[in-house]
């Protein structure tokens, strides 16, 4: 009697023990899931409430954030998704529902599939790491590279432009030829090129230092090489971590600085200096072994209003940690992670169910 008792009293806090957690999906003029990161136990119901428009919650990996998770034969959408739940606008209750059961502690990365959505940064993810494949890193790479399913063929991204314009420095006029880039400034160069001087490294910093400069057809910047051993080396945005000639279809050899040791007592610093030939963004990393993957990059005239940012540039290189954007990037959920069964009810009443019977049980056993 007494082990019957012991054993409906261990089971009583397990049956409290498991949550429901409530994420609300849109609203009115928001693209967003609130909260957008939780974490939760195995056992635990993720429930999505949905609000004003039209969205999904459909479940993803880290690597394609705004594509659905595939099976592994690469056939199949597997993986959670709620389908499309349109609210009208005038709706104030009873909203649509959609849930599913968290199966162990692997991160669950979800996103709206909503055309345009997810690369406007509306994901979610369940048990997302600390460091490393973040819930900011995921986001980020949804914002950056993001091809919803939903949408359109994208359009390609802009490239450089050949321009041709006429600056005039005082009594001197000429004629000049740039590559600028969409969403990039006008040149207005001084009469004497500016030098932008930028700290690489420091006594236990993996910085650049400042991170990004705005910078002007024939400036310098002078990268000055402070403790260890770092590098200035040129890459893009899609592949932050790997040398510029690496992954250029069109040839295209990008400059580096090579290693440059250096210590705290050091002076004058190992220097080494590139111009500024045109308004495109530049972007920078330091190919010293997992420094790039901690962050350790730069950019010259990112465009800070659109996706391509230094902050998304950055992101992108944590994540992909000095590997292949295209190579080594694993998805740390397999798609065990959520039951792939929708569920339209809360399973608040099957817990308090599974409650009551433990109470009555331990009732019995005191009659």
């Amino acid at each position: 009697m007494l082990h019957l008792l012991r054993v409906a009293l261990l089971a009583l806090p397990l049956a409290y023990a498991q949550m429901t957690h409530t994420v609300v999906v849109g609203g009115p003029g928001v693209l967003l899931f609130d909260p957008q990161n939780i974490t939760a136990a195995v056992g635990d119901t993720v429930l999505f409430s949905f609000r004003q428009k039209n969205h999904t919650a459909t479940q993803s990996s880290f690597a394609s954030p705004c594509k659905r998770l595939l099976s592994p034969d690469g056939l199949t959408a597997t993986g959670f998704d709620s389908g499309f739940q349109p609210v009208p606008d005038n709706q104030t209750a009873s909203f649509p529902e959609a849930s599913f059961v968290v199966q162990d502690t692997n991160p669950i990365w979800i996103y709206c599939r909503q055309t345009g959505h997810c690369q406007s940064g509306m994901v979610f993810s369940v048990n997302a790491a600390a460091t490393g494949n973040t819930f900011d890193a995921f986001k980020a790479l949804a914002v950056a590279n993001g091809t919803s399913t939903t949408a359109a063929t994208p359009t390609a991204a802009p490239s450089v432009v050949t321009v041709t314009q006429t600056i005039t420095l005082g009594a001197n006029t000429w004629t000049t030829t740039y590559g600028s880039y969409p969403g990039s400034g006008n040149p207005t160069p001084a009469p004497q090129p500016v030098v932008h001087t930028v700290i690489v490294g420091g006594t236990g910093q993996l910085v650049y230092t400042p991170d990004r400069v705005v910078a002007q057809p024939r400036d310098i910047i002078s990268f000055q090489f402070k403790s260890k051993n770092h590098t200035a080396t040129q890459s893009t945005f899609a592949n932050p971590c790997r040398k510029l000639e690496q992954t250029s279809t069109t040839g295209q050899i990008g400059f580096d600085s090579g290693f440059m040791p250096s210590t705290d007592t050091t002076s004058p610093l190992p220097s080494f200096n590139i111009t500024v030939n045109d308004t495109a963004p530049i972007w920078v990393y330091c190919r010293q072994a997992g420094h790039c993957g901690q962050g350790m990059v730069f950019a010259v005239n990112s465009v800070e209003s659109g996706p391509n940012n230094f902050s998304a540039f950055q992101a992108l290189a944590k994540q992909l940690n000095g590997s292949s954007s295209t190579g080594n990037s694993t998805s740390s959920s397999n798609g065990a992670g959520a039951s792939g069964k929708m569920m339209l009810k809360n399973s608040r009443a099957a817990l308090s169910v599974a409650a009551a019977g433990v109470l009555g049980g331990i009732a019995v056993l005191f009659l």
